[in-house]
Protein backbone atom coordinates (compact mmCIF):
# COMPACT_ATOMS: atom_id res chain seq x y z
CA UNK A 1 0.00 0.00 0.00
CA UNK A 2 1.60 3.33 -1.19
CA UNK A 3 1.90 6.02 1.45
CA UNK A 4 -0.47 8.76 1.42
CA UNK A 5 0.74 12.53 1.05
CA UNK A 6 -0.90 15.03 3.22
CA UNK A 7 -0.21 18.83 3.17
CA UNK A 8 0.35 20.77 5.73
CA UNK A 9 -3.16 22.45 5.56
CA UNK A 10 -4.97 19.03 5.37
CA UNK A 11 -3.02 18.09 8.70
CA UNK A 12 -3.79 21.59 9.83
CA UNK A 13 -7.46 21.07 9.37
CA UNK A 14 -7.44 17.32 10.69
CA UNK A 15 -5.75 17.88 13.86
CA UNK A 16 -8.04 20.98 14.17
CA UNK A 17 -10.65 18.78 14.04
CA UNK A 18 -9.45 16.30 16.43
CA UNK A 19 -8.88 19.00 18.89
CA UNK A 20 -12.21 20.55 19.10
CA UNK A 21 -14.08 17.20 19.03
CA UNK A 22 -12.71 16.52 22.60
CA UNK A 23 -12.58 18.11 26.41
CA UNK A 24 -10.08 17.05 28.92
CA UNK A 25 -8.14 14.77 26.06
CA UNK A 26 -8.82 14.10 22.62
CA UNK A 27 -6.91 10.76 22.15
CA UNK A 28 -9.86 8.91 21.83
CA UNK A 29 -10.87 11.45 18.49
CA UNK A 30 -7.42 11.43 17.55
CA UNK A 31 -7.88 7.01 17.11
CA UNK A 32 -11.08 7.20 15.39
CA UNK A 33 -10.32 10.18 13.34
CA UNK A 34 -6.58 9.05 12.11
CA UNK A 35 -7.27 4.83 11.83
CA UNK A 36 -10.92 4.73 11.35
CA UNK A 37 -12.69 8.03 9.49
CA UNK A 38 -9.55 9.19 7.35
CA UNK A 39 -7.26 5.78 7.81
CA UNK A 40 -4.01 8.20 7.76
CA UNK A 41 -3.04 5.33 9.93
CA UNK A 42 -3.32 1.64 10.19
CA UNK A 43 -4.38 0.45 14.27
CA UNK A 44 -0.97 -0.80 14.33
CA UNK A 45 0.91 2.23 12.82
CA UNK A 46 -1.61 4.21 15.51
CA UNK A 47 -0.70 1.49 18.50
CA UNK A 48 3.06 1.78 17.75
CA UNK A 49 3.48 5.69 17.66
CA UNK A 50 1.49 6.31 20.33
CA UNK A 51 3.52 3.73 22.54
CA UNK A 52 6.66 5.89 21.61
CA UNK A 53 4.90 8.86 22.42
CA UNK A 54 4.29 8.04 25.90
CA UNK A 55 7.83 7.35 26.76
CA UNK A 56 9.15 10.59 25.13
CA UNK A 57 8.82 13.54 27.28
CA UNK A 58 5.41 16.21 26.68
CA UNK A 59 1.89 15.58 26.06
CA UNK A 60 1.23 12.18 24.34
CA UNK A 61 -1.17 14.09 21.62
CA UNK A 62 1.24 17.00 20.87
CA UNK A 63 3.96 14.18 20.66
CA UNK A 64 1.37 11.80 18.08
CA UNK A 65 0.77 15.45 16.39
CA UNK A 66 4.45 15.74 15.64
CA UNK A 67 4.77 12.36 14.76
CA UNK A 68 1.66 12.01 12.52
CA UNK A 69 2.53 15.70 10.43
CA UNK A 70 6.20 14.64 10.20
CA UNK A 71 5.18 11.31 9.04
CA UNK A 72 3.24 12.61 5.72
CA UNK A 73 4.72 16.48 5.58
CA UNK A 74 7.84 16.57 7.25
CA UNK A 75 8.72 19.91 9.48
CA UNK A 76 5.88 21.55 7.93
CA UNK A 77 3.61 18.99 8.58
CA UNK A 78 4.08 18.39 12.08
CA UNK A 79 4.53 22.33 13.08
CA UNK A 80 0.82 22.51 11.12
CA UNK A 81 -0.38 19.42 12.96
CA UNK A 82 0.83 20.61 16.20
CA UNK A 83 -1.05 23.95 15.51
CA UNK A 84 -3.73 22.57 14.56
CA UNK A 85 -4.13 20.78 17.46
CA UNK A 86 -3.71 23.65 19.67
CA UNK A 87 -4.95 27.14 18.50
CA UNK A 88 -8.47 26.61 19.07
CA UNK A 89 -8.53 24.23 22.01
CA UNK A 90 -5.90 27.37 23.76
CA UNK A 91 -8.78 29.85 22.72
CA UNK A 92 -11.78 27.87 24.09
CA UNK A 93 -9.67 27.49 27.46
CA UNK A 94 -8.95 31.17 27.26
CA UNK A 95 -12.56 31.65 27.35
CA UNK A 96 -13.92 29.69 29.72
CA UNK A 97 -11.40 30.68 32.41
CA UNK A 98 -13.20 34.12 32.27
CA UNK A 99 -16.49 32.00 32.71
CA UNK A 100 -15.46 29.80 35.11
CA UNK A 101 -14.26 33.13 37.16
CA UNK A 102 -17.43 34.78 37.49
CA UNK A 103 -19.78 31.80 37.66
CA UNK A 104 -17.49 29.43 39.53
CA UNK A 105 -19.63 29.85 42.73
CA UNK A 106 -22.42 27.46 41.45
CA UNK A 107 -23.23 24.32 42.57
CA UNK A 108 -24.82 23.54 38.50
CA UNK A 109 -20.93 24.18 37.44
CA UNK A 110 -19.39 21.74 39.62
CA UNK A 111 -21.85 19.42 38.81
CA UNK A 112 -21.18 19.56 34.98
CA UNK A 113 -17.77 19.50 35.40
CA UNK A 114 -18.38 16.18 37.56
CA UNK A 115 -20.62 14.82 34.47
CA UNK A 116 -17.43 16.07 31.99
CA UNK A 117 -14.98 14.29 33.76
CA UNK A 118 -16.93 10.70 33.16
CA UNK A 119 -17.13 10.77 30.09
CA UNK A 120 -13.38 11.36 29.84
CA UNK A 121 -12.99 8.21 31.53
CA UNK A 122 -15.46 6.63 29.83
CA UNK A 123 -13.77 7.61 26.36
CA UNK A 124 -10.53 6.84 27.17
CA UNK A 125 -11.15 3.64 28.10
CA UNK A 126 -13.58 3.07 25.11
CA UNK A 127 -10.39 4.06 23.47
CA UNK A 128 -8.00 1.49 25.17
CA UNK A 129 -10.31 -1.25 24.33
CA UNK A 130 -9.70 -0.82 21.14
CA UNK A 131 -6.30 -0.47 20.79
CA UNK A 132 -6.32 -3.80 22.63
CA UNK A 133 -8.35 -5.46 20.22
CA UNK A 134 -5.35 -5.01 17.26
CA UNK A 135 -2.96 -6.60 19.97
CA UNK A 136 -5.22 -9.83 19.63
CA UNK A 137 -3.61 -10.13 16.36
CA UNK A 138 -0.27 -11.22 18.17
CA UNK A 139 -1.48 -12.77 21.57
CA UNK A 140 2.12 -12.86 23.16
CA UNK A 141 1.49 -9.03 22.85
CA UNK A 142 -0.83 -9.77 25.89
CA UNK A 143 1.79 -10.74 28.63
CA UNK A 144 2.96 -7.10 27.55
CA UNK A 145 -0.05 -5.70 28.65
CA UNK A 146 -0.67 -7.93 31.95
CA UNK A 147 3.06 -7.08 32.83
CA UNK A 148 1.87 -3.10 32.50
CA UNK A 149 -1.68 -3.83 34.45
CA UNK A 150 -0.31 -5.67 37.36
CA UNK A 151 2.93 -2.58 37.86
CA UNK A 152 0.58 0.29 37.58
CA UNK A 153 -2.94 -1.07 39.03
CA UNK A 154 -1.33 -3.93 41.32
CA UNK A 155 2.13 -2.71 42.43
CA UNK A 156 1.30 1.22 41.92
CA UNK A 157 4.59 1.58 39.99
CA UNK A 158 6.12 4.86 38.11
CA UNK A 159 6.11 4.90 34.76
CA UNK A 160 10.12 5.01 34.53
CA UNK A 161 9.69 1.53 36.31
CA UNK A 162 6.90 0.07 34.14
CA UNK A 163 9.17 1.31 30.99
CA UNK A 164 12.12 -0.64 32.92
CA UNK A 165 9.89 -3.48 33.19
CA UNK A 166 7.77 -3.75 30.11
CA UNK A 167 9.60 -2.37 27.61
CA UNK A 168 12.49 -5.62 27.09
CA UNK A 169 9.61 -7.76 27.45
CA UNK A 170 7.54 -6.21 24.65
CA UNK A 171 10.92 -5.37 22.21
CA UNK A 172 11.92 -8.95 22.48
CA UNK A 173 7.89 -10.02 21.30
CA UNK A 174 8.16 -7.65 18.87
CA UNK A 175 10.96 -8.83 17.61
CA UNK A 176 9.75 -12.10 17.55
CA UNK A 177 6.56 -10.96 15.92
CA UNK A 178 8.91 -9.22 13.15
CA UNK A 179 10.83 -12.54 12.95
CA UNK A 180 7.56 -14.22 11.63
CA UNK A 181 6.42 -12.12 9.18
Amino acid sequence: MPQKTLSPRQLFIGFTKISLSGFGGVLPWARRTLVEQEEWLSPEEFNAMLGICQVVPGPNIVNLAVCVGSKFAGIPGALSSVAGLLLGPSIIVILLGMLYEHYSYLPEVHGMLRGVSAVGIGLIAGTGFKMLRSEFSYPPMLFVVLITVLATGYFHLSLAWVVLIASPVALYLAWQKAGKK
